[in-house]
């Protein structure tokens, strides 16, 4: 009886271990906020991931509000409109045929995934050729995208360090996209605050003058 109530506490504790020690290897990355990067990350995204992959949460318009560059914008929604969200450019039917499955919608991956931004970072940056020639990931083996920005075929290291930039530009606009109110909320955030503090010496304030006549 022992033996078998060991067993699946074995089992456990080596799968506890293998996620943690997979948590362990992801980079700790910190997100960029500034539009610079979000723009350079809207960019490229545009081009290597939007052919296959959607943002139903963002919109055009979103992108406008944010201080991107207008003439970007308007390249990448032709004639859509402004409140349009970022459809991606394959059909449903057509990614079944490629893939055998829809690709995930992005908006909210950095959000979806344990650790979050550097999951998708260390994702984008961990295909690999076997020794067979397949390509293959080392967070997500079974992956059907494809290595789209070309890391596993990179050996020199001024192109890997400009490959490392540009997932941490896609994350930083992933990262943004996930919430894309997020500064406006923490300004109001301080509004309120602000608000709170003087309407309570206001009212404490009050409360002594009425004690004072009552005394």
């Amino acid at each position: 009886m022992r033996r078998l109530m060991i067993k699946p506490l074995v089992v456990l504790m080596m799968t506890t271990s293998l996620a943690w020690a997979s948590e362990a290897a992801l980079e700790n990355i910190q997100v960029e906020t500034s539009v610079a990067a979000v723009e350079r990350g809207a960019d490229n995204l545009m081009n290597d991931c939007h052919s296959c992959h959607s943002l139903k949460y963002i919109k055009y318009r979103d992108l406008v509000t944010f201080g991107i560059d207008k003439k970007k914008i308007e390249a990448w929604r032709g004639d859509q409109a402004l409140d349009a969200p970022l459809a991606s450019l394959m059909t449903d039917d057509a990614a079944m045929q490629s893939f055998g499955k829809v690709p995930p919608d992005l908006s909210l991956m950095t959000r979806a995934r344990e650790g979050g931004a550097s999951y998708v970072y260390a994702y984008l940056l961990g295909y690999y050729n076997t020794p067979d020639g397949v390509t293959s990931n080392h967070l997500f083996p079974e992956t059907k995208m494809p290595d789209v920005l070309g890391i596993s075929g990179t050996t020199e290291p001024a192109q890997r360090a400009e490959l490392q930039g540009k997932a941490h530009d896609i994350v930083s606009f992933l990262a943004w996209a996930a919430d894309p109110h997020e500064e406006e909320r923490y300004r109001l955030g301080y509004y309120v605050i602000g608000y709170l503090l003087i309407l309570t010496s206001l009212l404490y304030f009050v409360k002594n003058q009425i004690w004072s006549r009552l005394k």
